[in-house]
């Protein structure tokens, strides 16, 4: 089968381009695959990040890639098509996560649905932070796709609200397993110059109001004791000044460990095997990246119960789930974790079931499955 993906691959970075590059390599190893890439997916100022593209020091592995489409750029969305179309493929996957995107993709997929088939892998369909022209753009992007592929049944429900008629499937994100082996926590420590013996929160990923690292700072304050260690390690989409404000406020603010930038995949290892738990305190969401990583390094979470993350970590017996999403709840899920040492073995046990049903190869089997039936 000839397959086109159109969306964000190497030089561009993000857990999103990193997917793609996973999906691209395991299909190829069984069909012909080819990656269009945007030439430009954000214009900067819609941009709060230092770069969209990764730098000379990261280790990002390279996908040959066709860059075609510029979103801010009408024109380009007629070139993008003709290109893909020409190609002639059987089917287009297509990756849709906010409705930004909804215009220039749904252009693309709409032309490209009288040639062939197309699927849209469905991070969100409303985002994080909802705006009130994401349903209508979202609307006219579904139009374009035979079939939608989303990662959680929180996703599946806001796509049928949106398009009840839609044909869909549940396929869950799969592991990522290119970080490399777990190091000793005490290496681990050194290298990022924690102190050793303390109990350790990871707070990871790119840093976003909607992500309530403000939410786990004032649980981290109400923490008893001096034996706790807190984690941050992400780059800040806009000012961390409110933020820092809660840190200053800490008594013992040497306990948070501060890494403000984006993490090297080569990096994302130290934090990782540093700590006990990683916590997901997000105020929205319909899955998480992170959980995928945090899988791969059998380190268990707390999250918060929204979107999918209940569904995915807390029925899977995987982390704890906290009932609200403010910093007593949080603060008291934290302290029931590192209650009794059974608890954290037993979330091990199930990461460790999980990963064996969690592969890039049962993703790419499903995937190809499900087109064939549209």
């Amino acid at each position: 089968m000839k397959i086109a993906i159109l969306s964000c691959f190497y030089p561009y970075r993000g857990g999103i381009s990193q997917f793609n590059a996973c999906l691209y390599g395991e299909l190829s190893k069984e069909h012909i695959v080819r990656a269009f890439n945007f030439k430009r997916q954000y214009p900067e100022f819609l941009f709060p990040g230092k770069t969209q593209f990764v730098t000379e020091d990261d280790e990002a592995v390279p996908v040959e890639s066709t860059s075609l489409l510029d979103t801010a750029n009408p024109f380009s969305y007629i070139s993008t098509f003709k290109e893909i179309r020409d190609w002639n493929p059987d089917v287009l996957i297509v990756r849709y996560w906010m409705s930004y995107f909804g215009p220039s993709l749904g252009f693309v997929t709409r032309m490209m649905r009288k040639h062939c088939k197309v699927v849209s892998i469905l991070d969100n369909v409303i985002p994080h932070e909802p705006h009130f022209f994401d349903a209508p753009l979202t609307k006219y992007f579904l139009k374009g796709s035979n079939g939608c592929v989303t990662l959680c049944d929180a996703v599946a429900k806001d796509l049928l609200a949106l398009k009840p008629d839609a044909r869909y499937t549940v396929i869950q994100h799969p592991l990522y397993s290119h970080f490399g082996n777990k190091l000793p926590r005490e290496e681990a420590e050194r290298k990022l110059g924690l102190k050793e013996g303390r109990k350790n929160i990871l707070f990871f990923g790119l840093i976003r109001e909607y992500k309530g690292l403000d939410i786990l700072l004032e649980a981290f304050k109400m923490l008893p004791g001096e034996d706790w260690q807190l984690i941050i390690a992400g780059e800040p989409y806009g000012s961390f000044e409110k933020y820092q404000k809660i840190i200053d406020s800490i008594p013992g603010k040497d306990r948070i460990s501060l890494s403000l930038k984006y993490i090297k995949d080569s990096e994302v290892t130290d934090y990782f095997s540093a700590s006990d738990v990683a916590v997901l305190p997000y105020r929205s969401a319909t899955q998480s990246g992170i959980s995928s990583v945090a899988y791969h390094f059998e380190v268990p979470m707390i999250v918060t119960d929204v979107g999918g993350l209940k569904e995915t970590i807390g029925d899977r017996g995987t982390g704890l789930v906290s009932p609200e999403g403010n910093p007593e709840a949080i603060c008291k899920e934290i302290l029931r974790f590192f209650s009794r040492p059974s608890i954290k073995e037993e979330c091990i046990r199930n990461i460790r079931i999980e990963k064996e049903r969690l592969s890039w190869k049962t993703f790419a089997r499903k995937l190809v499955d499900f087109i064939g039936q549209l």
